[in-house]
């Protein structure tokens, strides 16, 4: 089994994601570092030049191949679980956290990280309204794939301990049936 960690850019996907794969002793896989790493594109230059239906098209073939890892910690892209095969791919023997902030924390995450406009595109307007708009069409999926639901705004460590809970429950009640 594997832990996959979900929410909006500047949700601390990043940060959870090296912590609980300290903890676990398990690589730590970043779908959008796959991205690039695969294009040789930073993501923002990626969208712009090939358009957001390639994007997806090699943002799903990472998500495949990263999710057949086991033990492995997966910091998904915050659009990625939007097509329908990446949710039916997350769900498959993973325990799925969803990492929630409220909007303002969000833009406040992303106004401070000074790379944000260069690694992510904007996808609509920018700004706040983007966070409210894009947010508002994901959030729905990311409550209804997440196995656990935490407050992004905790202290990491506080979330980890939560999601390695989370993890051994899962793993328990799944080899116990």
């Amino acid at each position: 089994m594997k832990i996959i960690l979900i929410g909006y850019r500047a949700a601390g996907k990043t940060t959870l994601g090296k912590l609980l794969s300290q903890r676990l002793g398990w690589p730590y896989l970043d779908v959008d570092r796959g991205i690039e790493k695969r294009s040789g594109k930073t993501i923002t230059e990626l969208f712009q030049e090939k358009g957001d239906t390639h994007y997806r098209d090699v943002e799903s073939q990472i998500v495949q191949e990263m999710c057949n890892e086991d033990e492995c910690v997966i910091a998904f892209g915050a659009g990625s679980l939007m097509r329908e095969e990446n949710q039916t791919t997350a769900w498959t023997d993973s325990l799925i956290v969803y990492l929630r902030a409220p909007v303002e924390e969000l833009w406040r995450r992303i106004e401070a990280d000074p790379g944000s406009s260069d690694t992510r595109p904007n996808l609509s307007q920018g700004g706040i309204e983007e966070v409210i708009e894009m947010l508002g069409k994901r959030e729905p999926v990311y409550k209804a794939c997440a196995d656990l639901i935490l407050d992004a705004t905790l202290p990491p460590e506080q979330l980890a301990d939560e999601a390695s809970a989370a993890y051994t429950s899962k793993l328990k009640r799944d080899s116990n049936p």
